[in-house]
């Protein structure tokens, strides 16, 4: 799947990431869930990765471990 390049504002700079559709469509989704923007919840990854990681990377990086914990949470829920 080829990846799809989209416009953010980070802390009021634009800027473009490359994620594939699906990434795309789990980060919306979990932005929508916590109530933020695209934009606001990109800010607040941007802020926390580590300097050498990427931004396109941490977004990855971060909706992996939105569903792991999700999955955790609704595996200890069924015990």
């Amino acid at each position: 799947m080829r990846p799809v390049k989209r416009s953010l504002t980070i802390n009021g700079h634009r800027t473009s990431v490359s994620l594939e559709k699906d990434f795309w469509f789990s980060f919306r989704q979990i932005a929508r869930r916590q109530r933020k923007s695209i934009n606001a919840l990109a800010t607040e990854i941007d802020n926390e990765r580590e300097i050498l990681t990427n931004l396109a990377s941490a977004i990855r990086v971060y909706v992996l471990r939105y569903h792991q914990e999700k999955s955790m949470t609704c595996n200890e829920d069924l015990r």
